[in-house]
């Protein structure tokens, strides 16, 4: 998930921008069937009523029916999956073992104001979210931030981000808000790497190094690894320079440094805020997408856990066994041998076998795995060949503030923290209210502050004992985070939500190792999979990634 506050990012799993924040949690194309932009207006397009979705009575799951396409998984990546086959006319059954959907991306009301419970950003990189928010009917209600920057809590100062940086990599080491930050001695140490010859031109792999080695441990302590873990949750020495800063090998070595391959790929960014958002919260996406896929007759389930998944042949002619439900036709001279799928599952309770010419596995990458496995001993061996990263958990804990000293936006639109800031436990602090002028005007002069906890190698992402102590320490948190002290007295109302983040796809070796499952995957016919854990961190990722599975399984397995 991606930082708290607006933070300065990169152009891969999240943003590149002046301050401005990846959305928490992220890399998500259309065919025959397009029905255009859809007016939602007579949607709510708030929480969804989910009680509906989980008491369809088994009765009514006519067994016997082949769906088109099963989809596994309820979070962003299955709702855009099933809502782009749905919307073409395949017959589209989405199945989610919890009792809600959306996955980080969801809602909660705090102090009788609905926010947003996860994600509350989206990067602009490509267009691809606004396309698919425009597609829903909520073009007009996409929101910039605003102006108000970020700061940094270092363990001696709390500073303004810098300027002109790439995941706060500076491009000019002697700019009067980087000294700032890192002091004329760290600036100096900066600066020789306008000095310093490449060594190894455009063939670093590990961010940490190549920063150490550069510029020096004052630019990776202070300015790099407070955004690092706000918008990954992992220290600058477990990332990719090509996973998160795509580019910027090759622009040091057509500038000769590090700091002007920045300043090379920042002047090739178009200005000005690099992240959007959703007015009324990007939770609304979540209710378009499950509206768009009842529109198109797709069924949702809730709480209806997947077991296992098996993959059947049919017969040469077209027709199933006789335990088969009904035959699956292929008029096609090239289409593959007829298959179905047997998707068992428990819904209300009781056994459940749901049968499909294709899956999409959507789920997180615990559960994902744990399915993969079960399809076929090949498969089970590819997925057990090596152990599995398990992510990270945060826990982010929402304060509602009736506190007017805030008005001021003492830190702008929030807070990254450096490990080693005295008494602070939190990684980033996002002031709501100051970023998103629609919270603001909902929220009547009370303020909305978000703490994130849980960096990598934590075993526990917030030292929490007691709903008590989870108070105590989020109010001491703000007030230092914040340079003020908030009483008591000022809380309205308090919420605390705990995600798992998948192990981000820029993690040194990930990408490799993601590509050679999605390959074992799509060799089996009728299957796909995607999600934040495949697709990279941010709905920017996670988007297109979905869109272009839902694809391969109309055109490749389908025949559409």
């Amino acid at each position: 998930m991606s930082a708290e506050p607006a933070a300065p990012a990169d152009r891969g799993g999240a943003d590149r921008g002046d301050g401005e924040p990846a959305d928490d949690h992220g890399a998500f194309d259309h065919g025959a069937f397009d029905h255009g932009p859809v007016d939602h207006g007579a949607f709510d397009l708030g929480p969804v009523d989910l009680d509906a979705l989980a008491a369809e009575p088994l009765e009514t799951l006519d067994p016997a029916r082949v769906n088109d396409v099963v989809v596994v998984g309820g979070g962003v990546a299955g709702l855009v999956t099933a809502r782009d086959l749905a919307r073409r006319g395949f017959s589209v059954t989405l199945v989610e073992a919890g009792p809600e959907l959306g996955g980080s991306v969801g809602g909660h009301t705090v102090g009788g104001i609905l926010l947003d419970r996860g994600a509350e950003s989206f990067a602009k990189r490509g267009g691809v979210v606004a396309e698919l928010l425009t597609e829903l009917g909520l073009a007009d209600e996409i929101v910039e931030p605003s102006a108000a920057g970020a700061w940094l809590s270092l363990p001696d100062r709390s500073v303004p981000v810098p300027a002109g940086g790439i995941l706060g990599i500076p491009s000019s080491p002697l700019a009067n808000d980087v000294i700032r930050a890192i002091g004329w001695g760290g600036a100096l140490r900066a600066y020789l790497d306008r000095l310093m010859p490449l060594l190894k031109i455009g063939r670093e792999k590990n961010l940490g190094r190549l920063v150490r080695q550069r510029m020096g441990r004052r630019v990776l302590e202070r300015l790099v690894a407070p955004v690092t873990t706000g918008v990954y949750s992992m220290d600058p020495d477990q990332l990719g320079v090509d996973a998160v800063a795509p580019g910027l090998n090759g622009a040091m070595t057509v500038t000769g440094s590090l700091s002007g391959g920045v300043a090379s790929l920042r002047a090739k960014a178009r200005p000005g805020s690099q992240v959007e958002g959703v007015s009324g919260g990007v939770h609304r996406l979540v209710g378009a997408l499950v509206a768009d896929i009842e529109r198109f007759d797709g069924r949702v389930l809730l709480e209806t856990p997947v077991d296992a998944l098996v993959l059947e042949g049919v017969d040469g002619g077209g027709a199933v066994s006789a335990s088969d439900p009904e035959p699956v036709s292929s008029d096609r001279a090239d289409a593959p041998p007829p298959s179905l799928w047997r998707i068992t599952a428990t819904h209300g309770g009781a056994p459940l076998t749901l049968t499909a010419r294709a899956v999409v596995v959507a789920t997180p990458s615990a559960q994902a795995l744990e399915l993969l496995a079960t399809v076929d001993d090949e498969l089970r061996a590819h997925v057990q060949s090596s152990p599995w990263p398990d992510g990270t958990e945060v826990e982010l804990v929402t304060l509602v503030l009736d506190e007017p000293r805030l008005d001021a936006a003492p830190r702008g639109s929030g807070v990254l923290v450096a490990e080693g800031v005295p008494g602070v436990s939190a990684k980033a602090l996002t002031h709501s209210t100051a970023k998103w002028p629609w919270l603001a005007e909902l929220a009547g002069g009370r303020h909305v502050v978000r703490l994130s906890y849980g960096r990598s190698g934590d075993e526990s992402p917030a030292p929490f004992t007691s709903p008590e102590q989870r108070e105590r320490q989020a109010l001491d948190d703000a007030s230092a985070l914040l340079g003020l002290r908030i009483p008591p007295a000022a809380l309205v109302d308090l919420a605390h939500v705990r995600l798992r983040n998948a192990a981000p796809l820029a993690a040194l070796g990930e990408a490799h190792r993601v590509g050679m499952l999605l390959e074992a995957v799509h060799a089996r016919h009728g299957m796909d999979a995607t999600g934040a854990w495949l697709a990279g961190t941010g709905l920017a990722s996670v988007i297109p990634h979905a869109r272009a599975a839902a694809a391969r399984i109309r055109r490749r397995d389908l025949g559409i």
